[in-house]
């Protein structure tokens, strides 16, 4: 039975494809999701993809993945600078999140440098473009057969 990862996705990355492609690519995240979904299945896990412009509702994603998955990806997108909600449920949900970005946010304004998600997540890749959510499943495949 393989092993379920929640790729979990905030604000605005549905507009992947027309939104700064300089910074962020020509992808979309259809594609993002797409290239997620057959990697995953060549590790052995099931993906499961979803993306919200509320706070809210990623919160609740992350509960429901403590119950359903052995670990989170996300790209928090804005809330990642701002969500001491997200933060908390990193925190309290006990299985391994992988914070991820598309691009470098450490060569970006400065208020994109301070993460409130990274100081409770396993580990942070960021700047690999549509690659950063590979490498993220890569690392939850491994961090998921060291919790077995």
């Amino acid at each position: 039975m393989p092993s379920t990862i929640f790729v979990l996705n905030g604000p605005n990355l549905n507009a992947l494809g027309k939104r700064e492609p300089g910074i962020y690519g020509g992808k979309t995240l259809a594609d993002i999701e797409a290239m997620c979904i057959a990697h995953g299945k060549s590790l052995g896990l099931e993906v499961v993809f979803r993306q919200t412009n509320h706070e809210g509702v990623l919160v609740d994603w992350f509960h429901e993945a403590a119950e359903k998955a052995q670990g989170i990806a996300v790209n928090a997108g804005a809330y990642t600078h701002t969500s001491v909600a997200l933060h908390d449920a990193t925190r309290a949900i006990g299985i391994p999140v992988v914070e991820l970005h598309l691009s470098n946010v450490h060569a970006r304004e400065e208020f994109r440098h301070k993460s409130l998600l990274a100081p409770a997540a396993k580990g942070v890749i960021c700047g690999f473009g549509p690659d950063s959510y590979i490498l993220a499943l890569n690392a939850l495949k491994t961090l998921t057969q060291q919790t077995k």
